[in-house]
């Protein structure tokens, strides 16, 4: 039986060409069977006039009902339009449309297989089934209602004929439901990989989008490189959403590590206390296309350790190090196809992975060797000049006399330039040694930077950072970057004498919001170019506001 998900996961009517389709099937078919009393009204038995104008009020009705559904479809976008209730009224209609015309010799009574084929293959084989159980009754009591002698073999083969073709549509609907979400995550996951991002932010992205899949509430990846090295352990189940990272050693990791290393692993706990026999514990070994049971005391301690009434787990396809993938779950039943599919999930991804984690080790020994010569050149070109700049404003500030009018500015000239001279030096460190920019040291350095432009500008910079604010360490150089030249700008082309810096993270998205006070009244428009160039290349937006009274702000975004 197909896994049909919940509804609330699921784009209304599955693709904009086929609700629309939809739309358009449902005003013909009301057309159709208006024309029909209208074309053959004798092949519908003997009518008196209240009978016939009851079949024109009720397909009259359906006819309107559909033609102001595909109307208000095309013109507002309204979940309504396209969600359920919209099938089980259908239901009504079609029920109305049945009893008004014979009952169970009603010609209009394979209406009830259109809202069948239509919710299953938009909303899965659950809504389809239940659909099905709907016409199935509804075609029972219209026809026990409009026949009082009522021919009940009839009744019995044209419900079973229903029932029968409405499941095997729900199925099959089903199962084509679900492989376009499938194809959907499998494009999904494949894009999330990203070498810019790092590897442990795609693994993160990847185990949110496989929790979400599931409908499940963890996913849990253990994994290590191989030999001795500890194991890694991602979690996507964080109270507050994050997900997690902790390394193991091998006694803590052993729990994960229960079944054989490559099996296949499905487990289900029973529906209830006193139904033992409704355990599922099944394993998949490689090379086989049986499961064999699993003994259900292997597993039980591990679901109640990941407080799981089902899980799934997949080995993961490493070429050099090992691990697994567990799918945990409160309350849904995972089946062996959803196992199955975590397989295929992890042999389409995992690939992809090592070859960021290949990518990533070329990069730093490559971005290593630069950086020695980045801060060669540091030293020889720019901190040497410095050293030389300090030493001749020295000479000439012992050359006078200490009440000189020039004195104070020559000296305070002396400390702004050991100052600088330091700060090289630091960089020259940090740039030699590849120490990562962490978040703190980020924020660190940026209110650093404030602090010198206050001190030498006159100027109040207010730098603000969102609570558990997450910038990865690759991203962090970058931000600095971009945050200083904001800083830099609101000096150079601005009367501003104060300024506020924020950042935050928001849908997936690094946000940088840099203001400035307008003195000098509403600033025109203009896009600042250095800004501009290093967005663009990090794959972020930027926009400039400058119709808030009193500020100016740009507003930068960055995916991560």
């Amino acid at each position: 039986m197909p896994h049909s998900p919940p509804a609330a996961t699921l784009q209304a009517g599955g693709d904009a060409g086929g609700a629309s389709m939809v739309f358009v099937m449902r005003l013909l078919l009301a057309l159709t069977a208006l024309l029909t009393l209208w074309v053959a009204p004798g092949d519908l038995g003997n009518r008196d006039g209240v009978r016939t104008l009851l079949d024109a009020l009720i397909f009259g009705g359906y006819l309107l009902h559909a033609l102001a559904l595909l109307l208000a479809a095309r013109r507002y976008r309204n979940p309504f339009w396209h969600g359920k209730l919209v099938y089980w009224i259908d239901l009504g209609w079609f029920a109305l449309m049945v009893y008004c015309t014979g009952g169970g010799n009603s010609f209009f009574y394979p209406f009830f297989f259109f809202v069948i084929l239509t919710a299953s293959f938009q909303w899965g084989f659950d809504e389809g089934a239940r659909i099905t159980l709907g016409a199935t009754g509804a075609l029972t009591a219209a026809t026990w209602l409009a026949d009082s002698q009522i021919n009940h073999g009839h009744l019995l083969l044209r419900t079973a004929f229903v029932l029968a073709l409405g499941y095997m549509i729900a199925y099959w609907g089903g199962l084509g439901v679900a492989q376009r979400r499938r194809l959907s995550l499998l494009r999904d996951v494949s894009q999330l990989a990203n070498p810019r991002f790092g590897v442990d932010q795609s693994i993160a992205a990847m185990l949110r989008q496989t929790r979400d899949f599931y409908h499940a509430s963890n996913c849990v990846l253990l994994m290590r490189d191989g030999g001795e090295a500890p194991w890694q352990l991602h979690s996507s189940g964080a109270p507050d959403g994050r997900p997690a990272l902790a390394r193991l050693s091998e006694g803590a990791a052993a729990p994960l590590l229960a079944f054989a290393p490559q099996a296949l692993v499905q487990y289900a706990a029973a529906l209830h206390p006193r139904l033992a026999r409704t355990v599922e514990s099944r394993q998949r070994l490689p090379g086989e296309t049986r499961w064999q049971p699993l003994p259900p005391e292997t597993v039980a301690p591990l679901a109640d350790l990941l407080d799981a009434g089902s899980l799934i787990s997949a080995p993961l396809p490493l070429r050099k190090g090992e691990g697994r993938i567990y799918v945990v779950a409160a309350r849904q039943r995972f089946s062996r196809n959803d196992a199955v599919f975590l397989q295929q999930l992890a042999a389409q991804v995992f690939p992809v992975i090592e070859n960021i984690v290949l990518l990533d080790r070329l990069a730093s020994d490559a971005a290593f060797r630069e950086r020695q010569k980045i801060a060669r050149d540091l030293h020889d070109t720019t901190i040497q000049p410095y050293i030389g700049l300090r030493h001749g404003i020295s000479a000439l500030r012992q050359s006078l006399q200490s009440d000189h009018p020039l004195a104070a500015e020559l000296d305070k000239l002396i400390d702004m330039a050991t100052e600088v001279i330091g700060d090289m030096r630091q960089f020259a460190r940090t740039v030699r040694n590849g120490a990562a920019q962490t978040e703190a040291e980020l924020l660190v350095a940026l209110r650093r930077q404030a602090q010198q432009v206050q001190q030498f500008y006159d100027i109040q910079i207010v730098i603000a950072a969102q609570e558990g604010l997450s910038i990865s360490d690759r991203l962090a150089a970058e931000v600095f970057q971009i945050v200083n030249e904001g800083m830099h700008n609101i000096r150079k082309h601005t009367r501003a004498r104060s300024g506020k810096i924020s950042l935050s993270n928001a849908d997936g998205q690094l946000r940088i919001r840099i203001e400035n006070e307008t003195p000098e009244g509403p600033a025109t428009a203009f896009l600042p170019g250095s800004l501009a160039e290093r967005t663009a290349a990090l794959g972020g937006t930027i926009a400039v506001d400058c119709a808030t009274q009193g500020t100016t702000a740009i507003s930068i975004a960055i995916p991560v």
